[in-house]
């Protein structure tokens, strides 16, 4: 099976504007298919605002940014296709009451019900059967988790694992859809010096493989191409470039994030749902 190829993330002047003020402010980015962009900076910076208003789950007030090629943020829906969550807390969490083989069939029958082609539902059920396995099995192997190394294989509940473990079943719940684009909030959370190294290997390699991978964390490793936020200004290493936005906004008190958006039509025509509804789209939150 071909790696799936990851998507350019481009950024210019990018910005987001809540009630209390600016969320983040002057992005500019510029990230070839494949890389892995760490979102770095402090909690309460804006640096989760920012992860997903690049993969279409909340609308920008200005500039500009493209993924693969899809404008933002005119092309949402479409952003939104080729883009996976990781784990982001209040958004794309795992159930603690499931078991890691509830998670697995339950992501797989639904990216054969939502992203399944009308001529891969008329395959014999053996096929479709055999096809999904496979997709589970290369996700798992990507994500590094093997569940005959859990405490109960695959009937572990999510409960009790690890939190590197969990990482690696959220990793491997994504990857299942095959996205251009892997999303993952708080990668070094809670994590002890040597898991946050394995953290980050794991997601080296998921950007090996051909994936484009954006990060948030609180410290970004040596090499990733880096977009630092604070509450008031946000900065872009890519490269040995240094790029500092000036002064956000007048803000009295940290931005608010903002409700987020589902496109509508084409022609842009969105609601605000809260963030719940808005990450409601099966298969991929």
């Amino acid at each position: 099976m071909d790696s799936p190829h990851g998507a350019a993330v481009t950024a210019e002047d990018f910005g987001l504007k809540g009630p209390r003020g600016w969320a983040f402010r002057g992005v500019r980015l510029d990230a070839p298919p494949g890389a892995l962009i760490a979102i770095e900076g402090p909690s309460g910076s804006g640096r989760t605002c920012l992860l997903l208003a690049l993969t279409g789950r909340m609308r920008a007030s200005e500039g500009r940014a493209e993924v693969g090629g899809l404008r933002l943020p005119r092309q949402m829906a479409a952003v939104r296709r080729i883009s996976a969550l990781g784990p982001v807390p209040g958004v794309s969490e795992l159930d603690p009451a499931f078991t890691v083989a509830e998670h697995l069939r339950e992501r797989a029958l639904l990216q054969r019900r939502y992203d399944g082609s009308l001529r891969a539902l008329l395959h014999p059920r053996t096929e479709r059967t055999a096809a999904a396995r496979n997709r589970i099995d290369t996700a798992l192997d990507t994500a590094g988790l093997d569940p005959a190394n859990l405490p109960k294989a695959e009937r572990t509940s999510v409960r009790d694992l690890e939190r590197l473990e969990a990482l690696r079943l959220s990793v491997a719940l994504a990857l299942i859809g095959r996205p251009r684009l892997l999303a993952v909030d708080d990668t070094d959370l809670k994590l002890s010096d040597a898991e946050r190294a394995e953290a980050w290997e794991l997601l080296r390699s998921v950007a090996d493989s051909g994936t484009t991978v954006l990060a948030v964390c609180s410290q970004a490793p040596v090499g990733a191409i880096t977009v630092r936020t604070a509450t008031t200004a946000t900065t872009v290493t890519s490269g040995t470039a240094d790029i500092t936005e000036a002064d956000a906004a007048d803000v009295s008190e940290p931005a608010e994030a903002p409700r987020a958006t589902t496109e509508k039509t084409t022609d842009e025509k969105t609601t605000d749902e809260g963030t719940a509804d808005a990450f409601a789209e099966t298969g991929r939150a």
